[in-house]
């Protein structure tokens, strides 16, 4: 399984404080680890068919390098390099700590690197993929990544396939520092993007190809008067959840792109928009694994009301030269530079 980063932390905890995301799944809760966890972890970790596929921690495991880990999570957290999760098993009364599950952000490479661990009475019940599907699809709707990464031992088939379930892929091989096996050790890679961990994804790959259809979507660029663009990131729950794009949406059957897009700002952001106020701009074409998509782009000056988010998407006003730090889908950015050179 990939690696946790259960290691003793070098600083402590801050006693600041800021809202923790608590995320559920069917059976589970994801929250953040508590000083009253470090006693389960212990349990759970000190085992060597457990610790001898994470690679930062020794075995035996110490005592006291679970509560130094827990405080040090909080700090981290705070200051937005890693987020850490303990998975709670809501069926159970008191409620039973399974395993933990974590994201360190590589803020250069605008990258998370998932791991997980399962205490090992609990395995083979889909406890690690139901857990990192959860954490996976949340970290790069909400954070400022535009991948996630993961590493597992060779000899840890069941964890590679649980990466494969959830929609990553397996991008070459390499090798790492096992600490308690007591040097390297072949470790298979994986990377996900947005794309790739959509909310109907697949538990396995299809057996026969599928037929691509064309989907015709139109989009607006709103620019306001410091010729700043609003950009809307799609929000958990929707395919590509993450990304920003240009607001609007697919076309209703009979519907101009005009109308679409009188009705799409209207529902999202509701602002009103005449017709003769969307001009023209350009279009993108671009196939996707299971669609072509056609996007033709408007440029719109003029609007009444206030954009503000209606369908738990966030805004951003974003000037030209930065546009190229928010993360697109593939179809939209081949018209930033278009949209930049106007602006």
């Amino acid at each position: 399984m990939p690696d946790d980063g259960l290691a003793a932390a070098e600083s402590a905890a801050s006693p600041l404080e800021r809202p923790a995301p608590v995320l559920t799944t069917r059976r589970f809760l994801l929250r953040r680890l508590l000083p009253g966890d470090a006693e389960t972890i212990h349990r759970l970790v000190n085992d060597w068919s457990v610790v001898r596929m994470l690679s930062r921690l020794p075995f035996p495991y110490p005592r006291r390098l679970a509560d130094e880990w827990i405080a040090s999570t909080e700090t981290q957290r705070l200051d937005g390099t890693a987020w850490h999760f303990a998975i709670i098993d809501q069926a159970t009364r008191p409620e039973r700590l399974l395993g933990c599950l974590g994201i360190r952000i590589d803020k250069a490479a605008r990258s998370g690197d998932l791991g997980y661990w399962i205490g090992a009475k609990f395995w083979n019940d889909g406890v690690a993929g139901e857990a990192a599907r959860r954490l996976s699809h949340w970290a790069l709707a909400n954070l400022d990544i535009e991948r996630l990464t993961a590493q597992v031992a060779t000899d840890n088939p069941a964890s590679a396939a649980v990466l494969r379930r959830i929609g990553f892929r397996e991008t070459g091989t390499g090798r790492q520092p096992f600490l308690a096996r007591g040097g390297e050790h072949p470790v298979v890679l994986f990377e996900a993007r947005h794309d790739d961990l959509t909310p109907s994804a697949p538990e396995a790959e299809p057996s026969a190809p599928v037929s691509r259809r064309t989907v015709l979507v139109a989009a607006c660029a709103l620019v306001d008067g410091d010729s700043r663009v609003l950009l809307a990131r799609r929000p958990e729950g929707k395919a590509m959840a993450g990304l920003w794009e240009f607001p609007g949406g697919k076309l209703e059957p009979d519907e101009t792109p005009e109308q679409a897009l009188i009705r799409e700002l209207r529902e999202e952001l509701g602002v009103d928009v005449s017709e003769t106020c969307l001009a023209p701009f350009a279009f993108a074409s671009h196939a996707y694994p299971h669609f072509h998509l056609l996007m033709p782009l408007y440029v719109c000056r003029r609007w009444r009301g206030t954009p503000h988010a209606r369908e738990g998407q966030t805004l951003a006003w974003v000037s030209g030269h930065q546009l190229d730090r928010y993360a697109m889908p593939d179809a939209d950015k081949p018209l930033v530079p278009l949209l930049r050179d106007l602006l």
